[in-house]
């Protein structure tokens, strides 16, 4: 893994918890939109993370028949909500300092 990727996986992770806060989301949606922010991630990147973050307690899981193959829906948790507020002012924080 690139040092640059390793980076980066927090700002992927509190992009996915955003989004999930806004509405349900699933993997290859959650690949597409964090293109369009410069990340590019696969498969191989995205599903461990939503999975761990589901393991964690941060997002729930609903599975879905959809044209006959089984997708996943991600919704964020209590617990997301709140791991996604302590992001934001600890963001809000770095910002200040680097926009000073």
């Amino acid at each position: 893994m690139s040092l640059e990727r390793k980076f980066f996986l927090g700002f992927i992770r509190i992009h996915i918890l955003y989004h999930a806060s806004k509405k349900e989301i699933y993997g290859v949606e959650m690949m597409d939109e964090l293109k369009i922010h410069g990340y590019e991630v696969g498969p191989g990147t995205i599903y461990p993370i939503l999975h761990s973050l589901e393991e964690d307690g941060f997002l729930t899981i609903r599975e879905e028949n959809v044209n006959g193959k089984i997708r996943k829906y991600y919704s964020i948790t209590p617990n997301g909500i709140e791991i996604l507020e302590k992001a934001r002012l600890r963001i809000k924080e770095l910002i200040d300092e680097l926009m000073d």
